[in-house]
């Protein structure tokens, strides 16, 4: 087991419970820290990096489901593998429409567990790759001068050179030159490579086009 195979949290009140994932966890090359309440998960949230969090739903003090709404409502997205001693429908709904990725009723299966488990992980990895991407496109769009930012979502809303300088009150040469540099800074080999950027990037060049 390396420092960069997955961690996999565990919150779960019974000690037996915790010790029995634990082992379970390790045995299948992922590092594993265990928390007897979610409020000691939460208070270590700013020092903690899961890759998957494999969450009791009842649990004294701050349910399971309460500290999905509360990780949520703070911005910090993770896979979270929930497990319960017993469970309802409404309860596995609310689960799950707060993108938890697997709702299992103990005596939880071990591969069954270990399956959901991988599941997440690769979902973790997902979303920091998508995250990544999204930052790193986001750092090229700061690099653009105001003027460039202007020019910008008229290029990716379809409008010709001509056009977009009528609309910004230059000239089409002037354009040419601005879009070239969009190009080069955004790192975009064509307009649809530009287009994809832009979207990934939250420009919204839609409202262009009613303009």
């Amino acid at each position: 087991m390396t420092e960069e195979s997955p961690i996999v949290y565990v919150v779960d009140d019974d000690p037996s419970v915790r010790r029995s994932l634990s082992r379970l966890i390790r045995s299948a090359g992922f590092r594993v820290e265990t928390f007897a309440q979610a409020q000691d998960f939460l208070d270590q949230k700013e020092n903690l990096d899961p890759n998957c969090l494999v969450l009791d739903v009842n649990l004294p003090g701050l349910s399971g489901l309460d500290l999905q709404k509360e990780l949520s409502s703070k911005g910090y997205v993770m896979p979270i593998v929930f497990i319960t001693g017993y469970g309802t429908i409404p309860m596995t709904v609310q689960a799950m429409k707060g993108g938890a990725v697997e709702f299992l009723e103990k005596p939880v299966d071990h591969q069954v567990l270990l399956n959901a488990i991988r599941q997440a992980i690769k979902k973790d990895r997902q979303m920091k790759q998508q995250f990544n991407e999204i930052n790193e496109i986001r750092q090229r769009l700061a690099t653009l001068t105001p003027r460039e930012k202007e020019v910008l979502p008229l290029v990716v809303s379809g409008m010709l050179n001509k056009q977009i300088a009528f609309k910004l009150g230059t000239t089409e040469k002037t354009i040419k030159v601005h879009r070239s540099r969009i190009m080069e800074k955004m790192r975009a080999d064509s307009l649809a490579d530009l287009v994809r950027l832009a979207q990934k990037g939250g420009i919204d060049f839609q409202k262009s086009q009613l303009l």
